[in-house]
């Protein structure tokens, strides 16, 4: 059976390769494209034509629904919250390691990235908006690229979907899992690029990024298969 780009079973570990290094080749060669200066023209033409078709009312229901995306203020504070409940009834700090896994390689990753590519928002009203390496640009004007709401969206509720099942102490269904890996981050994808926060490009880049992330983290035996049992306490 092939295998997808990310297992949408919670804790299924993940062996093959091969989707890892297409995922990531994608990503260089859109990061190079862009870099050389292509698909620039589609970006601005998306921008430029989502804010000449977003009501006032849409926007709002948008940006609420881009807040599933929203890292450090929705998605770990509920990882961390699902972890600490999960460490507790296990009696163990596995549920935190896999939080501070998580953590740890969407930091190195995504602020990096994005620091170091230097692109500015849509909305930046210096020169050359669209580039990669904008020297006009600075601080968070120039965090564009790659989305992080998309990358995290994906990452996150990878940690999230293992730590439910722990507390369910049974596997999602199919139907929840795939709903809670795959809906937050199309959704997140469609509100990010709409709001105009990031260009078409960047919503795509962190596609690609946050699928590497989901998967990497699937690759560590965590321990935390659904219906896992506490430990017995130890004798007096």
């Amino acid at each position: 059976m092939q295998q997808s780009a990310v297992d949408t079973r919670p804790d299924q570990r993940v062996r093959g390769w091969w989707p890892d290094v297409v995922l990531l080749a994608a990503f260089v060669a859109l990061t190079v494209a862009l870099a050389r200066g292509h698909l620039l023209a589609l970006d601005v033409r998306v921008a430029d034509w989502v804010s000449d078709h977003r009501p006032a009312p849409l926007y709002w229901v948008l940006r609420v629904l881009n807040y599933l995306g929203q890292g450090g203020q929705v998605l770990m504070p509920v990882a961390i919250l699902l972890a600490a409940l999960a460490a507790w009834r296990l009696r163990s700090w596995r549920p935190v390691a896999l939080f501070a896994g998580g953590f740890v390689l969407t930091y190195v990753t995504i602020g990096p990235l994005k620091i170091w590519l230097d692109r500015a928002a849509p909305a930046f009203k210096g020169p050359d908006r669209e580039i990669l390496f904008n020297p006009a640009a600075s601080g968070v004007n120039a965090m564009s690229y790659p989305s992080g709401h998309v990358a995290n969206a994906l990452a996150w509720y990878y940690v999230i979907a293992v730590l439910l099942g722990v507390l369910l102490s049974r596997p999602l269904s199919a139907r929840t899992n795939l709903a809670l890996r795959v809906l937050p981050p199309a959704i997140v994808f469609v509100t990010t690029t709409y709001l105009a926060f990031h260009w078409i490009t960047d919503s795509v880049a962190g596609l690609l990024l946050g699928l590497i992330l989901a998967r990497l983290l699937a690759r560590v035996p965590w321990g935390l298969s659904p219906g896992s049992t506490p430990r017995p306490a130890s004798p007096a």
